[in-house]
């Protein structure tokens, strides 16, 4: 019986992004379209949000056009194609603080609001360091970080320290220190509900772009395949192919129950269907009972 269905939810994409932006070391290897969405994962009692987007404003729309961004969609239209309005989400995982998943908070005016205390603090640290050690930012708007404090000042925040199990029934976040950035998590979904679960799901947020990042070319180290993290990290690669065989071994090493959001080709391995904007819904798995919204 599983709990939860999971969407993954296309807002807008770059066209043409650097293949070596995405997979470390592909260096003239040519250009990929990087889908920008976010998660959502249903069930009977909760509508909970795995990232928000951004807003396609002020510096927002700055960071946007200058990675490329098109067909910008809000979660409102976005929403609407699964039949739900951004007051319906309860509760909002945030994998980390890049200005294409923290972005929109202000549109889930009902939302709780879970990240990593370490996202925060070290983003603070980050923007206070002189103007020659700025790279640091270059995927982050500040006011995302301010947006953040002001949700704890309403009493909408958990900064959470580390692991946290249960936090919905069967949802478990995993932190990911000093990785892609200084807190980033992802999040296991045991979607029977069970302790050692046979239906487990990981939402990978950033820590794992595409399906290279988990079987990428060995023949370099004369194997098949090895694990290539992916190419922005302002932790360490270490770190991010660590977290990588965490990840694979939550899902029992088969490479289809990691779910990253930045994927096209989500399109050719789960239910799909372009919405009228242009834009695409993956359906993971269904719960129990439910209907399909891409068929």
């Amino acid at each position: 019986m599983s709990k939860y269905s999971i969407y993954v939810l296309e807002y807008s994409y770059v066209a043409n992004y650097h293949l070596s932006g995405i997979v470390y070391g592909a260096h003239n290897q040519g250009y990929r379209k990087l889908p920008y969405c976010y998660a959502l994962i249903m069930s009977d009692d909760h509508v909970a949000m795995i990232d928000v987007g951004y807003n396609h404003k002020e510096y927002g729309a700055f960071l946007g056009d200058k990675f490329g961004v098109e067909n910008w969609r809000s979660p409102r239209t976005v929403l609407a194609e699964v039949g739900l309005t951004p007051e319906d989400v309860d509760s909002v995982f945030i994998t980390h603080a890049h200005f294409d998943h923290l972005g929109n908070v202000e549109d889930f005016p009902n939302a709780k609001f879970y990240i990593q205390q370490r996202e925060l603090s070290k983003w603070i640290w980050a923007m206070s360091l002189p103007d020659r050690m700025k790279w640091m930012m270059v995927a982050v708007d500040p006011s995302d970080i301010l947006k953040a404090v002001d949700l704890a000042r309403q009493g909408r925040l958990v900064c959470v320290d580390g692991d946290m199990e249960d936090v919905l029934p069967g949802v478990d976040l995993r932190a990911a220190f000093d990785s892609h950035t200084y807190g980033s998590m992802w999040i296991s979904l045991r979607n029977d509900l069970a302790a050692q679960s046979s239906d487990r799901w990981a939402l990978a947020g950033d820590l794992i772009y595409v399906y290279e990042n988990l079987e990428g070319d060995g023949s370099a180290v004369g194997l098949d395949k090895i694990y290539t993290p992916v190419g922005l990290a302002v932790g360490s690669t270490t770190n991010l192919i660590l977290t990588t065989e965490e990840i694979m071994k939550s899902v029992g090493y088969e490479t289809r129950r990691v779910i990253p959001v930045h994927e096209e080709r989500l399109k050719d391995m789960f239910p799909s269907r372009i919405t009228k904007e242009g834009l695409r819904i993956s359906e993971i798995c269904l719960a129990s009972g439910q209907s399909s919204l891409v068929r």
